[in-house]
């Protein structure tokens, strides 16, 4: 049986080759056709997977409306930058126009006239960021009421300040 073999092996150009050898070449020819099945079947059911998240990504969307609603998604995103923009500008503009208003005060009752009985006349320091603004003097009188103004710049005053004033200033500028 063997010379037919040699034979058939001789007739097709393989006259010195052992027979082992090709059985063994075989055997590992299907051991990777078997591995490749596998990776194959693998592969199908990862496909499968993809396939079912996709569906369900699409689920009454065609490629149309679905481009339609990233389209205005971006369109959001795009109008939401430019009023967070505005925003800033704006938070900038109240910055600026806060310094110069009065955020400080400090107010002193008392009693211009000690035979007046009770604490009518007063005291405001109105400041703003930098410390300047002006104090207003109101002083209650039985004959009126007189109210004063002193300009205040940088905490100070060019013209001298009576104790209530001075007192009203300090507790405008947190002293």
């Amino acid at each position: 049986m063997s010379a037919n073999y040699s034979n058939f092996l001789n007739q097709i150009g393989f006259e010195g080759f052992d027979l082992g050898y090709l059985l063994i070449v075989n055997a590992v020819l299907i051991l990777l056709f078997f591995i490749l099945f596998i990776l194959l079947i693998i592969s199908f059911k990862k496909i499968k997977r993809m396939k079912k998240r996709l569906d369900q990504f699409m689920t009454g969307k065609d490629g149309s409306s679905l481009e339609n609603s990233i389209s205005a998604l971006f369109e959001d995103n795009k109008a939401l930058k430019e009023s967070a923009d505005n925003n800033k500008k704006d938070i900038r503009t109240l910055y600026r126009r806060m310094q110069s208003a009065f955020q400080k005060f400090g107010l002193v009752k008392y009693d211009a006239f000690n035979q007046m009985g009770g604490q009518l006349s007063f005291c405001l320091a109105l400041l703003d960021e930098n410390n300047n603004g002006f104090i207003i003097n109101s002083v209650h009188s039985t004959e009126g009421c007189y109210s004063y103004t002193k300009e205040i710049k940088g905490g100070e005053c060019s013209i001298s300040l009576g104790k209530e004033e001075e007192e009203a200033l300090l507790i405008a500028m947190g002293r």
